[in-house]
């Protein structure tokens, strides 16, 4: 087979743009840390690349709803907190109407103060947070105290949200049974001291406690589901915590995957590029002696 000169001359250029080419994508590796600039650099690591991505996309979203989740429950438990001291200074304001030997003028007092108290407490009870009301259920867009009573169409559902990978979590309370139980009691406290008939031990009832012939209506009951309340609450809190670590740790994991996956090694990149620099030199200088560039150099 005769090998020409223009064959000589193709392979040679082929060679050097092969060359330039390896050179040109080591120093976008370089510029840019990472290993592909483009998914047809290496689709395998594009593909892996991508599904990483996704699962870091996923953990800041998770990362968002707890966010959400727990400005839920910290306001639950700091209503619910505020109901708990309504409920100490409902006792002790109880505990003094129960003294027969307080006059007309003083029980009324008493009874202004429960029914501030009660207002307060259905103030309480339409907490909202960024438009969300957050005792009323799933219909978290109407209060759940409307005119003084309870709305009738709240519900006691629970307003779920995702916190990872197929896990939810209710980050409310069944504001509508606690609110409404402990709304009636405050009235039946109200009604028995604006009755002048009424006496002391019948207003004591009210505390509950063993001697108390009322047994789910009395303060003590109120109180009790009150904690109650606050306990799920907490625990909630704590399963959101526990979650929101681990949540923190899979972000490390995907997040040294995707470096590990994608970004340079400077040391052996730079490696290749001084290489294939020595190389493209040694193809030029060698290049420039086969190749005749003039009729003279191709008769001498």
């Amino acid at each position: 087979m005769r090998v020409t000169q223009s064959m000589l001359s193709s392979n040679m250029l082929r060679n050097l743009n092969n060359s330039y080419g390896k050179m040109s994508k080591l120093q976008d590796q370089l510029a840019s840390g990472s290993k592909i600039n483009r998914p047809s650099d290496d689709p395998v690591i594009a593909v892996k690349g991508m599904g990483y991505r996704r699962d870091l996309a996923k953990v800041e979203q998770y990362t968002r709803n707890i966010s959400t989740a727990n400005s839920w429950l910290d306001s639950t438990d700091e209503s619910l907190n505020q109901v708990g001291e309504q409920m100490k200074r409902v006792r002790e304001l109880v505990i003094q109407a129960a003294n027969d030997t307080n006059t007309p003028e003083e029980r009324e007092k008493i009874k202004n103060e429960i029914d501030q108290i009660r207002q307060h407490l259905q103030d309480v009870g339409n907490t909202n947070i960024s438009g969300s009301y957050i005792f009323s259920g799933t219909k978290t867009n109407e209060p759940l105290f409307a005119g003084g009573n309870l709305n009738p169409n709240v519900n006691t559902e629970g307003v779920n949200i995702e916190i990872y990978d197929g896990i939810q979590i209710p980050v409310n309370a069944p504001g509508k049974d606690l609110f409404k139980n402990i709304d009636d009691m405050m009235i039946e406290i109200s009604d028995l001291l604006g009755d002048p008939n009424v006496t002391g031990p019948e207003i004591g009832d009210k505390l509950g406690g063993v001697s108390s012939s009322s047994t789910n209506d009395n303060i003590t009951a109120m109180h009790n589901k009150v904690l109650e309340a606050q306990a799920d609450i907490g625990a909630r809190q704590n399963r959101v915590e526990m979650m929101e670590n681990r949540l923190g740790i899979r972000e490390v994991n995907v997040t040294k995957q995707l470096s590990d996956n994608e970004s340079v090694d400077y040391a052996q990149t730079i490696t290749e590029m001084v290489t294939n620099e020595s190389i493209h030199q040694a193809a030029l200088s060698v290049g420039a002696k086969i190749i005749q560039q003039t009729l003279v150099d191709f008769i001498r």
